[in-house]
């Protein structure tokens, strides 16, 4: 996976609010490919298990709740260089700091319902993607 792969998911708010067509056309506007993507619903379980490395922080309850309310969009996107891309792609974690025209500026509604995530690095783009996407055709 590495520096071709990243994984996103469009959030609980972008979904709700209707952004899920306005924010793949900037993803591939953006040079993206869609290699895998399904709309699911999170379990509080899985939530936690999939922000466990944010136990420790006051706002991990708040995150699982959130992330745990309603559909998500989880996708798997090829372009080179894709972490550091999408990272700039989907603006600033704050959509009041995100650069005009990044996704979070267009579509994020405050720090903690900021429409979508990014991995951070190769190997949480791999560790994201199988949390979302084990055993299917997209890794063989």
């Amino acid at each position: 996976m590495a520096n071709n792969r990243t994984f996103t998911m469009i959030k609980p708010d972008a979904v709700k609010n209707g952004h899920i067509g306005a924010i793949f056309s900037h993803i591939n506007k953006a040079g993206f490919r869609i290699v895998a993507m399904k709309y699911t619903k999170l379990s509080a379980e899985k939530a936690g298990e999939f922000y466990a490395v944010h136990k420790e922080r006051p706002f991990y309850g708040e995150l699982v709740e959130f992330m745990s309310s309603g559909p998500i969009v989880a996708a798997i996107l090829e372009k080179d260089n894709a972490v550091a891309d999408f990272r700039t792609t989907i603006g600033a974690t704050n959509p009041s700091d995100a650069a005009e025209g990044t996704i979070r500026a267009l579509y994020a509604t405050s720090i903690g319902e900021n429409a979508v995530h990014g991995s951070d690095s190769d190997e949480n783009a791999e560790i994201e993607s199988n949390f979302h996407f084990a055993g299917t055709e997209v890794f063989a």
